[in-house]
């Protein structure tokens, strides 16, 4: 009921996981299963699922969703993007959250480029922006759900700009949008 993503060599990450967040160098990441009405302590428990599958320095989200039923990926150009999906805490952006359902939308990307850390903070923009039109393209009145997870991985490098404006941005939102569209239509089918 989880998914374990290594990597060739260790890739910079830019991301909001509960499992080592923020600016971090990764050897990969986890996407972990947790019950729907999950209330522990989660660094306590990425830690320990870290160190029961032997993983080091990974980066780590939760979800409730079923993750073998629900995960999608899609590579465009160099952007691989991997999402689990499940909403039944959908929010919009700037109005009080419903009650909240521990289910989320994660997504990964990994980018086989080099890039700066402010266009690991471009990437996360753009792979926003394409989260948000997916969902109210397929009927939802959402920009997320109340605790989606986000975190791009790259090569240290020289580019620069991640935007709407470039082929990089236009792969992510690509990605993003495809993987995003098949596992809402996995977890739908689930219910």
């Amino acid at each position: 009921m989880h998914y374990i993503h290594s990597f060739d060599e260790e890739m910079l990450a830019l991301s909001n996981a509960p499992h080592n967040g923020g600016l971090f160098k990764a050897k990969g990441f986890f996407f972990m299963h947790v019950h729907k009405n999950y209330d522990g302590d989660y660094k306590k428990d990425c830690l320990e699922f870290e160190r029961k599958n032997g993983l080091n320095n990974f980066v780590g989200f939760m979800t409730a969703a079923e993750i073998p039923k629900v995960l999608s990926a899609a590579k465009i150009g160099s952007v691989e993007a991997y999402v689990t999906a499940g909403i039944t805490n959908p929010a919009i952006a700037g109005e009080e959250p419903p009650k909240f359902v521990s289910r989320t939308i994660n997504i990964a990307l990994v980018i086989n480029e080099g890039l700066t850390v402010g266009a690991l903070a471009n990437a996360i923009m753009t792979a926003t922006e394409a989260k948000t039109y997916t969902l109210l393209k397929l009927g939802y009145e959402a920009t997320g759900t109340t605790s989606d997870g986000i975190g791009v991985f790259a090569n240290e490098g020289e580019i620069e700009w991640a935007g709407t404006a470039t082929k990089l941005g236009i792969n992510i939102g690509k990605a993003v949008r495809k993987a995003l569209k098949e596992s809402l239509r996995k977890w739908e089918a689930s219910l």
